[in-house]
């Protein structure tokens, strides 16, 4: 069982995740975490009519990786909670269509992934499922053709503007395993710093990152320098420099920082302006480099946050600023036998 300081949950025996995979597109494949990859694609549209579809694909594929590594299978899972950034989440919706099997629709833009393990988290840790799966994609052209125009259009991005992941990530969560574990969950709280510009995420998502961050320092007595990396999920360039002046004013460093946006692109050589985005970008880098690190004893305490920017093309439409969030995750290397988290 878990519990509760502040907005943290704290777990006296963390829920293990047992299992793990990565599965990206072409540009992926060009960054410098393929190698952490389970499965690249050198075409996008794997083998699909539609970017769309392509993406449900995506997450299949992934799923059923996880699965195999797990030496598991479907009918063994009791949940899958999974999200994507279609309207009406219907890339996760399709892909579990045509799998049966429970399943929990998130939606939390970018944030999805820490939102999904950190539920996942609270019901194994509360022994309500042996095995929950936890999932998040993006696919580029879908994101494009929704939230900006079509890549028909051909617009020129702006220097602040991000590159949306061809990327899922999946992690299948149980009460007990050999790890990484989950430690701790912090559940983030919305924040509008009124900026309205569609092609700025990281300084719309950053003012929820620093707020979660806070707010886990608060509840636990913790400082930032008492883990190995402090992980953010895709605040970019502009996003992450706006986190650390956030973060500074309130007296905290953060020295050990890295963003999963500038992580999965090379920033430069790739030409994805101010770094990658998107709800597969921050759950393929968990998948395919902070838990691989964490599992091989490369890392053994980190915090992960997922930044997620909550607007809509409509709302963007209607002059409406953009709010955004940060779910934090507490993962471990190695779970203290009698200790409780925190």
């Amino acid at each position: 069982m878990a519990t509760r300081r502040g907005d943290t949950l704290l777990f006296a025996k963390p829920p293990s995740i047992t299992a793990f995979g990565a599965v990206g597109g072409k540009k992926e494949g060009e960054g410098p975490l393929a190698a952490g990859f389970d499965l690249l694609f050198e075409d996008n549209t794997l083998q699909q009519d539609t970017w769309e579809k392509a993406e449900s694909t995506l997450q299949r594929h992934c799923l059923e990786l996880t699965l195999q590594k797990a030496q598991t299978t479907l009918d063994k899972v009791n949940l899958v909670l999974a999200g994507d950034l279609q309207n009406q989440c219907t890339a996760s919706n399709y892909t579990l269509r045509g799998l049966d099997v429970p399943f929990a629709g998130l939606y939390g833009a970018c944030s999805t992934m820490a939102e999904a393990v950190a539920l996942a988290a609270c019901l194994a840790s509360a022994g309500l499922v042996d095995r929950a799966a936890a999932m998040t994609s993006s696919h580029f052209c879908a994101a494009e053709r929704q939230f900006r125009t079509p890549l028909e259009y051909g617009g020129k991005r702006t220097p602040t503007a991000q590159w949306t992941a061809t990327a899922a990530g999946c992690c299948l969560v149980q009460p007990a395993g050999n790890g990484p574990f989950v430690r701790a969950v912090t559940f983030g709280r919305v924040r509008d710093y009124e900026v309205t510009d569609i092609n700025n995420m990281g300084a719309a998502m950053a003012p929820a990152a620093a707020n979660t961050i806070l707010q886990y320092l608060r509840d636990t007595g913790s400082r930032a320098e008492d883990f190995d990396a402090v992980y953010t999920g895709d605040l970019g360039l502009v996003g992450s420099q706006l986190l650390k002046e956030l973060l500074e004013a309130e007296g905290v460093s953060l020295d050990n920082h890295a963003d999963c946006g500038l992580l999965l692109f090379d920033q430069a050589a790739q030409q994805v302006q101010a770094g990658g985005s998107g709800a597969g970008c921050s759950a393929s880098v968990l998948c395919a480099h902070v838990l691989p690190r964490l599992r091989a004893g490369e890392l053994e305490r980190v915090l992960f946050l997922s930044t997620g920017a909550l607007m809509s093309q409509t709302t963007f439409l209607q002059g409406e600023s953009i709010p955004g969030i940060a779910h934090l995750l507490e993962l471990c290397a190695t779970k203290p036998e009698g200790e409780a988290a925190g």
